[in-house]
């Protein structure tokens, strides 16, 4: 599980991250979105250790990212938007050594590193360098090393950035494989792939959680009415009477139906209430029979843009801000200074 209680990051006066307060509890897949600048990566970045917190803390499965790292870290796969690959090794040394930074045992490195290739598919690519791979390729190789080592959660920020529809379909396959048994967090700007392969969402805004839930809830959040697409056999002026005085059911409109002899509609009912299922009564009570019905589909689109839009100047001046700034820091817990990426 991981905690995240009032986590808060600010770059001078600038607010990166403010006060977020959540949990993510095992064995589920977490979508991450919110506009450019919203606090995404920097979230990432702080519940992996790679970036220090102004306040507030991150636990993994009990363990204190910033008092406990070593513990903490054991638990978590990380695949960074820039995947930190080295281009003069092949994917298989590559994958050694990562394993042996991770510690693992040196008996179970080749087993290991040889499950996590076949898992990614890059077996037939083991002894390529890795300047030569393409990029759908080179993904995979950071999604293996994220699985080195075999942590129960898997970080993903932008796994599937600039690549191909065929590589983007291939790693949305990966990602459900991998995520059996353990709980995964990706962040994308592809709501379709949010949609698809998440089972709750988090957005940010401005620095800032603005909701947490089901597609199903978010939509209940901005919407309270829900649109019924319903087909009866009938005229259409004695079915949109029958419609007329039902509680519940709100503006109608009558759409172009395919079947001759049918009227079909798109009816505003509101959530919760016993409309639908009057709606139906009363068409068959007036002998018109249904001849389709269902809920129309909520779009992440929609609900993405209604949850974020609010607040424009302040994730101008966050993404501004976070340009500026390291991607990622590293936290020497011998004398606590803050060293930028790639220094030792």
């Amino acid at each position: 599980m991981i905690e995240i209680k009032q986590l808060t990051k600010r770059y001078g006066e600038r607010i990166a991250l403010n006060g977020l307060d959540v949990k993510l509890m095992n064995g589920k897949i977490y979508g991450l979105l919110g506009p450019n600048g919203a606090g995404k990566s920097t979230t990432m970045n702080m519940m992996t250790g790679c970036l220090t917190p102004t306040s507030g803390s991150v636990r993994i499965n009990g363990f204190d990212i910033v008092e406990q790292p070593l513990e903490a870290k054991r638990f978590i796969g990380y695949l960074p938007e820039q995947p930190p690959l080295y281009p003069d090794m092949t994917p298989e040394e590559y994958l050694c050594f990562i394993a042996e930074v991770k510690g693992v045992a040196p008996e179970r490195v080749m087993r290991q590193v040889s499950e996590v290739m076949e898992m990614t598919n890059i077996t037939d690519r083991k002894d390529t360098l890795i300047r030569h791979l393409s990029k759908g390729y080179g993904q995979r190789v950071g999604i293996a090393q994220a699985m080195l080592g075999n942590p129960e959660i898997i970080i993903l920020d932008e796994p599937t950035v600039g690549l191909d529809p065929k590589q983007i379909v291939e790693i949305r396959e990966l990602i459900r494989r991998m995520s059996e048994g353990r709980t995964v967090i990706i962040s994308s700007h592809i709501l379709a792939e949010i949609s698809e392969l998440c089972d709750e969402l988090l957005v940010l805004s401005g620095g800032s959680l603005v909701a947490k839930g089901t597609l199903e809830e978010l939509d209940a959040m901005i919407d309270s009415t829900e649109t019924l697409l319903l087909t009866v056999r009938g005229d259409r002026e004695g079915v949109c009477a029958v419609l007329d005085g039902i509680e519940g059911a709100g503006d109608y409109e009558v759409v172009e139906s395919a079947e001759q002899g049918t009227v079909s509609l798109k009816i505003r009912l509101e959530r919760g209430s016993e409309a639908r299922d009057t709606v139906v009564f009363r068409m068959v009570e007036h002998h018109y029979a249904v001849v389709a019905m269902e809920l129309e589909q909520q779009t992440l689109e929609r609900v993405f843009l209604a949850l974020t839009e609010p607040a424009p100047a302040a994730v101008r001046e966050e993404a501004a801000e976070e340009a500026e700034t390291p991607e990622c820091e590293v936290v020497d817990s011998e004398n606590d200074q803050t060293k930028e990426d790639g220094e030792i």
